[in-house]
Order: C-alpha cells, then structure tokens, then sequence
C-alpha cells in the first residue's frame, strides 16, 4: 500500500488514540496495490481539530503510475505481516494479500500468521481464529466495528458470517487495546474492514475492485466486487461476493462430505461534510457447507447460515469545547441456521436450528490533548451497551438465552518525552444473563440421579485494567512493556449448554455457578518497522483464575442424557473451572539483502508458540503447536515471487483423552505479476494475475487444536490462480 495516500485519508477521518492501535475508523482510498505484502507504520499521533476530514480526497499520484517506479525507500519495509504500533501487537492483512489469498473465511486467512491459528472445523467454512491459544468466547470477531452477530463462538461447526473476499483489510488487535470491546475480547479481537458505510468519497468519483479465482484442491470458484462512488457530499458502496466448491482432495483421496457454498452482498450510503460524516449499510449473508469426517459425514451433515444485518456510524469534529472527536458505530442483525442431515429414523432432514438476534452500540468521545507539567496528555472515554438473545431448537443443547451488557472504558497516554509515553486503560462491564439452568449429578451419569431444571438470572460486574510503557529506542527498534489484569463473565452457553450438539459430536453441559475468569498478563515487545531489517517480536505470560474450558469427562453419550455412559456417539464435555498459566512467543523477521532492479530480495523467517497448563500439571485441550517458518521473496519491477516453508512441531502437550499430533510441513510459493493501465484506455488503474500453491509437498496436515483433528485432513496440493483488477 502507498504510505502516501493511506496517510491522507488517515487525515481524513482522523486517528484514535496511538494507545490502541487499530481504533482509526479506517477511511481511506482504494488502496493503490503494489508488490509489497503490507505497510508496516506506526499508527499517526491523534489528529487536532485542524483535521477535519474533507469530503473530497486529496489528489492522489495518477493511477498510471507503476508500482516499480514507487522509490526504494518507500518501498522496502512493506512485507512484515505485523504493523509495529505503539502499545499493542496489530497483525494486519491488507486488500492485496486478502486478494491473492483468497481466503474464503477469516480463519483461512489468519491460520498461518505468527500467533495465530484457527479451528479448520470445516476447512473453507467453520473456521474460527484461533489467537495465542484462546478461542470462542474469548476472541470477539467483528465487522466494521460491531460484533459480527453470528453464533461461531457456540460451536466450531458454525460458520463466522463474513467473508474477507471485499475486505479492504483485518486486524487481529491483542493486549491492552481490547479493553475497549468488552472482556469478550480478552484473547483478542479480529476486525474484518470493508467500508461498507462509506467514509471518503473517492477522488476520481468512483473505484472498485473485482476479484476472481480457480483452486485445484477442490475445483474452487469465486467471484468478488466492490464499489465506492460519491459526489456533492453524498457517498455509496456497494459489495457481492459468491464462492463454491467440492469436496477437497487430501493426500490418497477425498475429504468426504466437505463441499461448500456461499453468496451475499451489502449496500451502504452516507453523508459526508466539512465536519464528519454519518451512514447506513444493509449486508446480506447465506451459505451451506457439509460437514467432514466421523458421524457427521456419516450424517451428510450440511449447514445453512443466514443473516441480515444492519449497520450505522458517524463521526464529527467540534470546533471548540472539551472534545476534538465524537464517533458512534450501532448495528443489528438476525441470524439463523439449520443443521440438516440424516436423523436416527434414517431419514434425511432438519436436525437442530440456531437464531441469533443481536444488537450493540458504542459511543466515543476524544478529548482535546492535556498539556501537563509531566507530559502531554491524549485520551478518549467511551460507553458500550448490547444485547443478545440466543435460541435453539430440535435436537439442540440451548434453552433460549438472554445477555445483556453496559460498559464505559477510559484510554489515557501521556508522553513525557524523549521517546518515552505511558498508557493507562481501564473498563467496567455489567453483564445480566438468564435462562433455564440445569443441574446434573456430579458424576455426569444417570446412573447417580436425574437432572432437574429451574429459571436463573446472573449477573456479573467484570472490571479490567493496563498499563504500559513505551519507549524508542536508537535504529528505530522501539521496546514496550505491558500488564494488565482483566476478567471475563461466563457466556451464556458456558452457564446453560444441556444436551447433544451432533455437528460437533458432543454431549454439552454447562455449569450455572461458573464464577468470573480473571487473568493476569506480561507482555513485552521489540519492534522495528523500518529499513532493511524489520521486525516484531513479543513474549507474554498470563495467570488465569478460574479459566474455563470444555472438559472430556470420558462418558459417552447418545441423544439424551439417559444414554450417557452407555451411548458411543458423542464425547460429554463440561464447561469447567481452573487455573492455568499461559506463555508463549511470536516472532516475524525479514530482511532486504539484495537489490534486484527497482526492488530487493530478501529473507523472512517466524515462530510462533503457545504452552498452556494447568496447576495440577495437565495440559489445556486444543493447543496449537510450535511452528518454524522461512523462506525468501523477490518484488521488482511488477513481479512478486516468494517460496516459504512453514513446519509444525509434534504437539505431545495433550489434555486428558486427546491424541498426540503429528507435526507436518507447508510448503509455499507464489508468483504474481502487477500491470498498471491506463484507465482511459482499459477502464482500469491496474490488474494483477497470479499463480499461488500450497502444501506442494502433499503432507498429512492435522490440526492440533481441532476437534477434527482425528478424523478429516487439512487440504492437499492446491494452485490457485488468480485474477484481480482494480479501477
């Protein structure tokens, strides 16, 4: 991306605070694609009220530039996949790599970057990201600002309702700056970005993006567009996006029963004027997706979500009084899904249905910055409120559940000078929960008696708090240190879950008397986001009280609680309490070491890992594995190679009733070429058409932190050739 244009409209919206990084409202331009994988800044100071953002763009270099003629300088740190921010580790993935990735779910996209993996449940489909370990409850998932509105933190079979393909980038925000979502956010959050209530209007009146491309492994196709246009203060997008495949190929045959399909769309409008801005979007969402391996392949067990969402947001910038920025998101949706295959009566049909209705707003206030005998004073305070009420039926584990939350959060940064600043946050929360609790006999088993059920209201008042330290450092590294102490309340299906979830293959209970989660966390990192050498390193060690889990008691199951201890089909999990200690690593490298024309080759390496156990010497379920990764890359003159092999250690860690799992190796490479064109002539500012591969070695890849683990592969050998052009 050209540090340029994305600086301008930057300036256009303004920035939030440098304290938490990734709060920007992202109003930006079409992104002038080049080579490079990704801009690795730091986030801009907080704008003054002599930033008010323009309804016009400034003017941008001419769309016939060439992405070769882009200077050295300007282009020789674009590749880290970590942007170096101030307090906070932000793992960006920008339109480009989103573009020639292709990834048909966030999952996808993230399972591979430092820090990160996902639960590859339904590869392509179900599949949730995975941060530092955390999962579901703990990794808030979001577009646009607002809480995606799906049901994907209940099961790992159910689908996130987003599609990256239209993204114009995501963000994977972790530490201290996801006080601002909610404890929900504890693990982190992943914020898919895609302007659907348009924010710029575009310099030349409109621009797009259209997207398209074939996948070997499972006869893939897709096709994506997207559109910004405005003029006379009134700004439009529109986006769509349809996606299908086969059931994919895995090393000596076919990973039966994985066949996915996919469509939606969205439309938004806003008025933009000297002072802010304010807009509406409606988005579309529908899928199905089958379900791989053990009985629910057995089942032809398929998925339908659909949603429909609402989404408003604004901002405006006073001129005069306490505050410089007031912004505001609110959005709403209404989910459902069918679970659809073949029952005990033999008959293929509707097994269970979901619904998710949800609704959340938030409201931020950034105050004029505060000169002070230490330092300068920058900071906003912000409220949060939501509401959410879940419901499911047939063969479902989940009385209808109701939760309810209202927040305020505070972010300060003071910087003292000479390359050194401060943060503190802090959030309380207070979070009403009520149902029908069920209580079960200690030993999970009918045999000790039956369960009986009764109304319950919760509520909880989780309170949170960080600190922090930055400080610059010669060469450009940058070094920080963080702590914080947070608390999580139980989710609804952590306190109410009752029965059998077929898709996943488990008998689910809750626990109605799980208290809040607290956790303690170091965080310690070093950064350089300039020059030859760039790189992101950061450790962390958190003390988890109370952290809860789904525990594999060993009974077994069938369909109803009776069957429990006799049955064979479903694995009895139940949500627990203990405490547990979590650290881990991850670390991105690269390093420019040859000039090559106009651009350079170079090296890069990561590693990445998590260790997370109990205090009586067991395991957490479903960690992800330490992972090695190197490789090298060549960008110049409109070409972009690179081969990269990423390795998976055993993981040998287990929790009671898991498997080990064999360590593997991903072998990658990738060649893509980018023409400029002359929009006069073809319509368009640019084209890319690329080649990408990946497992080229055709390993046996499980993932250790699946459920499916045991039972489906990862893809095989897989091209992808790819198409984008942008106008």
């Amino acid at each position: 991306m050209r540090r340029g244009r994305s600086k301008r409209m930057l300036l256009a919206a303004g920035a939030l605070l440098t304290a938490a990084p990734g709060l920007a409202p992202a109003v930006r331009a079409q992104e002038a694609a080049t080579l490079e994988e990704i801009s690795v800044t730091s986030v801009s100071p907080i704008q003054g009220r002599s930033a008010a953002p323009s309804p016009v763009p400034p003017p941008v270099p001419s769309p016939a530039l060439s992405p070769a003629s882009v200077p050295l300088a300007a282009r020789a740190a674009e590749v880290l996949p970590v942007v170096a921010t101030t307090f906070s580790p932000v793992t960006v993935i920008p339109q480009d790599r989103i573009a020639r990735d292709q990834p048909r779910t966030l999952g996808d996209a993230l399972f591979d970057w430092p820090g990160i993996s996902s639960s590859t449940y339904a590869p392509g489909a179900a599949s949730r990201p995975i941060i530092r370990g955390l999962d579901n409850a703990r990794v808030r998932i979001q577009e646009n600002g607002i809480v995606n509105g799906g049901v994907s933190d209940l099961g790992e079979d159910h689908a996130v309702p987003v599609n990256p393909l239209n993204a114009s980038r995501i963000e994977v925000i972790r530490g201290p700056a996801t006080l601002r979502y909610g404890s929900g956010a504890i693990g982190g959050v992943v914020s898919a970005e895609n302007n659907q209530v348009p924010t710029f209007i575009p310099a030349r009146g409109v621009t797009g993006q259209v997207t398209t491309g074939y996948t070997t492994v499972d006869n893939g196709r897709l096709g994506a567009a997207s559109v910004d246009a405005g003029a006379d203060g009134i700004a439009v997008h529109a986006d769509g996006f349809k996606t299908a495949t086969d059931s994919y190929a895995i090393p000596g045959g076919i990973q039966r029963n994985s066949a996915t399909e996919s469509q939606g769309g969205a439309f938004g409008i806003s008025a933009i004027g000297d002072r802010g801005f304010v807009g509406l979007a409606y988005s579309h969402y529908d899928a199905i997706y089958q379900i791989p391996g053990g009985e629910a392949e057995e089942a032809r067990t398929r998925l339908t979500p659909n949603q429909d969402r609402l989404l408003a947001r604004g901002e405006y910038r006073p001129l005069s009084g306490p505050f410089e920025v007031l912004r505001f998101w609110a959005g709403g949706s209404v989910y459902r899904h069918e679970e659809i295959g073949i029952g005990e009566d033999g008959i293929d049909g509707v097994q269970a249905i979901f619904k998710n209705r949800e609704v959340e707003a938030r409201f931020e206030a950034q105050h004029v910055p505060v000169f002070t005998a230490l330092g300068t004073l920058t900071g906003a305070i912000g409220v949060q409120a939501g509401r959410r009420v879940l419901n499911s039926q047939l063969e479902s584990f989940l009385p209808p559940t109701e939760s309810r939350v209202l927040a305020g959060y505070l972010f300060e940064e003071l910087a003292v000078g000479n390359g050194l600043r401060f943060q503190a946050a802090g959030r309380i929360e207070g979070d009403r929960l009520n149902s029908t609790a069920t209580q079960f006999p200690d030993s999970y088993l009918p045999t000790d008696g039956d369960p009986f059920s009764y109304a319950l209201t919760r509520r909880f008042a989780p309170k949170s708090a960080s600190i922090g330290a930055l400080q610059e450092l010669p060469y450009g590294f940058v070094a920080s240190l963080n702590g914080s102490y947070v608390e999580r309340a139980p989710t609804g299906y952590e306190l109410f879950s009752q029965g059998p979830h077929d898709a996943t293959a488990t008998f689910e209970i809750g626990d109605p008397t799980l208290r809040l989660e607290r956790a303690r966390t170091v965080e310690i990192s070093l950064r350089r986001a300039e020059g030859p050498l760039r790189l992101d390193a950061t450790g962390y060690y958190t003390r988890y009280t109370g952290f809860i889990y789904k525990r594999d008691t060993g009974n077994r199951c069938d369909d109803d609680f009776a069957s429990c201890g006799s049955g064979d089909e479903l694995r009895q999990v139940v949500y627990s309490q203990a405490n547990a200690t979590f650290y881990g690593a991850e670390i991105g490298a690269q390093l420019d070491l040859l000039p090559v024309g106009d651009g350079w080759a170079g090296l890069e390496a990561q590693y990445d890992f998590v260790r997370a156990q109990f205090d009586d010497g067991s395991y957490v379920p479903r960690i992800p594995p330490h992972r090695l990764g190197g490789g090298a890359f060549v960008r110049a003159g409109g070409w972009f190679a690179r081969i990269n092999l990423l390795h998976a250690f055993d993981h040998t860690e287990i929790a009671p009733f898991e498997t080990t799992t064999p360590g593997w190796n991903d072998l990658r490479a990738e060649l893509a070429y980018t023409q400029a064109l002359d929009p006069a002539v073809y319509g368009a500012t640019e084209v890319t058409l690329g080649l990408q591969g990946r497992n080229l070695l055709d390993d046996d890849i499980r993932n250790s932190a699946s459920f499916k683990k045991d039972e489906i592969l990862l893809p095989g050998r897989n091209l992808r050739l790819f198409l984008t052009a942008r106008f």
